[in-house]
């Protein structure tokens, strides 16, 4: 309630006040009002409130073109922390979401990389409802970032992939290998590839990354071989590039592709096969190779160009002789 009498005073007197003078209302509004409660029985916004602005929230960040996998997360997050705090999200504090936090981590044995996470989450939520002037201070902006160990994720090597080649009894199974492989591109954008999307003379196929952004990647000789026997043998008229084995031959999901590489590396006895870890092979092969770090990022489709750091792994005999031949 003290906050909403803060918001309305504010916009009363936003017209007439420069933002010298806007600050300073404000901060003596905030001194004036720090030790009274003030409490309103015809209070217009009750607990469902809460989830109604989240809603809002998330419609808001469905038109910025967050994928629905994304706004799940982001929901699930939210709600979660809404329903334990049990406060409307203008008395949020804080000391609030720090302790709710901090229950995660001791009690939860929550790790650092979801405590972040988390926090990432609070903080978008929390700096929306002050963008819209739902609350007048984002509490999560004195919570810092969780500084997290980084781990060296395993990647394929050149004889885990042959032997994954080898073993793959549908020529369909090959072809995914291959592309993955050659392409580093996400599961989500493989599944989504349409046979037309496909351009085999230029050897080159286009895909919509994160956020419907278009980016246009490239394979080599090998996959385009698999890939035009694979579509030799089709008999289906779906345009989808990949599809099931079996009638009415379906537009291949996610899950089905990442069943079958599991499948496939239990059958190699090779460790954590997923869709993935073709695409950090992919990274540190072509870092290790001498390309430039921004062309990585250019076929990973990542924004920022840290993003496509985490996902390589340099080799470190690589690093050993860079030292030698530069410094040593």
């Amino acid at each position: 309630m003290k906050t909403k009498i803060i918001s309305k005073i504010q916009n009363q007197m936003k017209p007439y006040l420069n933002q010298g003078q806007y600050i300073k209302l404000t901060n003596s509004l905030l001194e004036s009002l720090q030790d009274i409660d003030v409490i309103d029985n015809n209070d217009e916004l009750s607990d469902i409130d809460n989830f109604k602005l989240l809603n809002l929230f998330l419609s808001a960040k469905q038109v910025e073109g967050r994928s629905d996998k994304t706004l799940t997360y982001y929901k699930s997050t939210l709600e979660k922390m809404l329903l334990k705090i049990k406060k409307q999200v203008y008395n949020i504090n804080t000391d609030d979401l720090r302790r709710y936090l901090f229950d995660h981590k001791n009690f939860k044995q929550s790790s650092k990389t979801t405590i972040d996470n988390m926090r990432r989450i609070f903080s978008s939520f929390f700096s929306w409802l002050e963008d819209e002037d739902y609350i007048i201070k984002n509490p999560v902006r004195r919570i810092h970032r969780v500084k997290t160990g980084r781990v060296v994720k395993e990647v394929l090597t050149d004889e885990n992939l042959e032997i994954l080649r080898d073993n793959c009894e549908e020529i369909r199974d090959l072809a995914i290998v291959e592309l993955l492989t050659s392409t580093g591109i996400r599961v989500g954008e493989l599944v989504n590839l349409n046979i037309e999307d496909i351009n085999f003379y230029e050897r080159e196929c286009k895909v919509f990354g994160k956020g419907e952004s278009e980016r246009v990647v490239y394979f080599d000789a090998r996959t385009k071989i698999h890939l035009m026997e694979y579509l030799h043998k089709r008999t289906d008229e779906n345009p989808a590039l990949f599809v099931s084995l079996n009638s009415p031959f379906e537009r291949l999901g996610i899950s089905g592709v990442e069943t079958r590489l599991r499948e496939l590396g239990k059958k190699c006895n090779i460790k954590k096969v997923h869709p993935h870890k073709f695409r950090r092979t992919m990274a540190t092969n072509a870092i290790d190779k001498g390309m430039p770090i921004e062309q990585v990022q250019k076929l990973l489709g990542h924004v920022q160009i840290d993003t496509t750091m985490q996902y390589a792994m340099v080799n470190q005999s690589n690093v050993k002789i860079a030292h030698r031949k530069f410094i040593g």
